[in-house]
């Protein structure tokens, strides 16, 4: 079973910088991809961002430029440095992780830019 615990969302003013964490934990962990997803009210859930296990990334076009995805292998961690918000980034994030052919997600955490 893996655990993922996103962490670091908050309330920011428009332009601000916030940033995001996602701890894994499990036996025998080895996370081929995690990602990074948003969900706004009334919206279907995006995909914001991709890193795999070799450091290769993927952005949406409404995030490239301002969102930095990262991860550090050796703590199971994933990052989503968030700068230059804007209103339309508030959303729940969500994080996800592929290893051993599955995907788990994490809880979510709350993301508000106010204008």
């Amino acid at each position: 079973q893996v655990r993922l615990v996103e962490s670091g969302g908050g309330l920011v003013q428009a332009g601000g910088s916030l940033r995001l964490s996602c701890a894994a934990s499990g036996s025998r962990l080895s996370i081929a991809a995690m990602d990074w997803h948003r969900q706004a009210p009334g919206n279907q859930r995006e995909l914001v961002a991709t890193i795999t296990s070799g450091g290769s990334t993927n952005y949406a076009d409404s995030v490239k430029a301002r969102f930095t995805i990262s991860r550090d292998n050796a703590k199971n961690t994933g990052y989503l440095q968030m700068n230059s918000l804007k209103p339309e980034d508030t959303a729940v994030y969500y994080c996800s992780a592929l290893t051993g052919g599955r995907t788990y997600w994490g809880q979510g955490t709350q993301v508000t830019v106010s204008s």
